[in-house]
């Protein structure tokens, strides 16, 4: 029994590439710049929780408004560079480190 559970397991990297296509195609890259700006919402979120701040709160230390910062959490939103820049720093009292994988 173990055995055929394991054999039938599939791995997250295989999952992927089966549903949105190998690494490289128009797909597979619109899912990962998707899941990118899914995760930065996700990380703004869990950050303006841990101070306890609604976002209403977050919206009035940058100078935008809840709704905007509810569509950025939600990922509804594209976001510029210097507005989250503003948010971790202004808002949540953080920095932006940034990576480049090429």
């Amino acid at each position: 029994m173990k055995e055929s559970l394991e054999n039938s397991l599939t791995s997250w990297d295989d999952h992927i590439d089966k549903k949105y296509g190998n690494r490289g195609t128009s797909t597979r890259e619109k899912y990962e710049e998707e899941f990118e700006a899914f995760k930065i919402g996700v990380l703004i979120q869990e950050a303006r929780k841990r101070q306890n701040m609604t976002q209403k709160q977050l919206a009035m230390k940058v100078g935008t408004t809840k709704n905007y910062i509810s569509r950025i959490e939600n990922n509804a939103s594209d976001i510029r560079l210097s507005t989250l820049m503003r948010i971790i720093r202004d808002g949540l009292g953080g920095h932006l480190k940034l990576s480049l994988e090429l």
